[in-house]
């Protein structure tokens, strides 16, 4: 009898979906628009094709249930970028899911920032920088370019080189960081980095990529790595396993943006140069949101071109924060010069 009715209720579920082996197929969300800001209230229905009996409708994003007033949802998640909105019901006592893909972007625009420069030190014309990061007064860079590829201590203030590993010409070097008196480093498209102990540049060992694409950039808050790697997303590395633990997407308040290229971690925020451009952006590190925009327009002008200029390629690239002095020391591929600069708003 107990099966007899197990098939009953199965048959009743069944054609109250129309004959569908899948309900929900007959139902569809349907949101005001599919790029929403962060703590905005969208209008939200759950198109019902076959006018098929539902109760207990939610919504979910991220595995947060949103609430809803007067048929709006305000999404309050802590982190931007491409999500997936869950609608949850039952019909009859089996409980159906619907999904519809959608961009949550920041809530504001970016703030306009620019520089005031303070220093400017000799630099290394023969450099492709990469990664920049001080470790107290010394200032590690990594370069790249297959043949060319190097980690190196430098005397900031003269620009000499103090030590330098050079790597294998396999490989295209890319961001560094320093965290537990270890530092890491990326390479471009072998998919794989390096741990080397800071006091001799000694290799401690090799890791590889999880999910992430590629190694472009690498920079920390003290606890895990941030890792961008040419998209969107910029993940979290633990230092100790080098496993990807999870990521956030760079987004403004109108699109979703993935050119963040070197790294650095302040007080909450990272500052990426953006991949190509004399700018910066200021990324809140939990949410993705940027926040700010640096134009470092007319710095590249102040550059004496050498044997190794290229200018397609000799682009800004570097930059490393020394919180003694509160100021950022920003470089470029090949550029004569280090500048030490401020950062301030627009006026």
């Amino acid at each position: 009898m107990g099966k007899l009715l197990s098939i009953s209720g199965a048959l009743l579920f069944f054609l109250a979906c129309g004959g569908s082996a899948d309900p929900a197929k007959h139902f569809s969300i349907q949101l005001e628009n599919k790029a929403i800001q962060q703590n905005q209230k969208v209008g939200v229905a759950l198109k019902n094709k076959k006018d098929i009996e539902i109760s207990d409708l939610h919504y979910y994003l991220d595995g947060k249930e949103l609430a809803v007033e007067n048929g709006k949802l305000t999404l309050d998640v802590p982190t931007l970028g491409n999500k997936t909105l869950v609608a949850k019901f039952k019909i009859e006592e089996k409980t159906v899911e619907v999904e519809k893909d959608l961009r949550l972007l920041a809530a504001t625009a970016p703030e306009v920032f620019t520089y005031e420069i303070i220093n400017s030190y000799p630099h290394d014309t023969g450099a492709y920088t990469q990664g920049l990061e001080f470790y107290g007064d010394t200032l590690f860079e990594s370069t790249g370019k297959r043949g060319a590829s190097t980690v190196r201590k430098v005397n900031f203030e003269t620009g000499e080189i103090l030590q330098q590993i050079d790597m294998d010409a396999s490989v295209f070097g890319e961001g560094i960081t320093i965290i537990n008196d270890k530092l890491y480093q990326l390479t471009w498209q072998s998919g794989m980095g390096f741990v080397y102990d800071i006091s001799n540049l000694e290799k401690i060992k090799n890791f590889t990529y999880g999910k992430s694409r590629e190694g472009w950039g690498l920079c920390n808050d003290g606890d895990k790595i941030f890792k961008s790697d040419g998209t969107e997303k910029i993940w979290f590395l633990d230092p100790e396993t080098l496993e990807e633990q999870g990521y956030i997407e760079t987004a403004t308040n109108k699109s979703i943006f993935n050119m963040a290229n070197e790294l650095e971690y302040v007080d909450g925020k990272i500052y990426a140069n953006v991949y190509q451009k004399e700018s910066m952006m200021i990324i809140d590190a939990t949410s993705g949101a940027i926040e700010g925009v640096i134009n470092f327009g007319g710095l590249k002008n102040k550059v004496k071109k050498g044997p190794n200029w290229d200018e397609g390629n000799s682009v800004l690239n570097g930059v490393a924060y020394h919180p003694e002095r509160k100021t950022f020391f920003v470089t470029g591929k090949n550029w004569d010069t280090l500048f030490e600069v401020k950062i301030r708003k627009k006026e």
